[in-house]
């Protein structure tokens, strides 16, 4: 018995992947940051953060993960994939 009538979409989207990885090139190659759900310029430096409930804002509660200098990054690319796909 419902109580309410559903009268449209969710209010959330998908499941965010399970695992978030970003690969970083920069110029002495590519670098592979594990376990960042962002990434933000933090004055001369682009840090990476492990925020909270898989969130992506970076707020006063996340963590930091890995800090590169701005002017040696070339590129930033997100890559999610599902828990199986990325065995150890």
């Amino acid at each position: 018995m419902s109580l309410f009538l559903l009268t449209g979409s969710p209010s959330y989207g998908p499941a965010m992947a399970e695992l978030v990885r970003y690969e970083v090139t920069v110029t002495d190659g590519t670098v592979v940051v594990d376990g960042a759900d962002a990434y933000a310029p933090d004055g001369a430096m682009t840090t990476f953060y492990r925020c909270r409930d898989g969130r992506t804002t970076v707020d006063s509660w996340a963590t930091r993960v890995a800090s590169f200098r701005t002017t040696e990054v070339r590129r930033i690319v997100r890559v999610e994939a599902p828990a199986a796909a990325w065995v150890a």
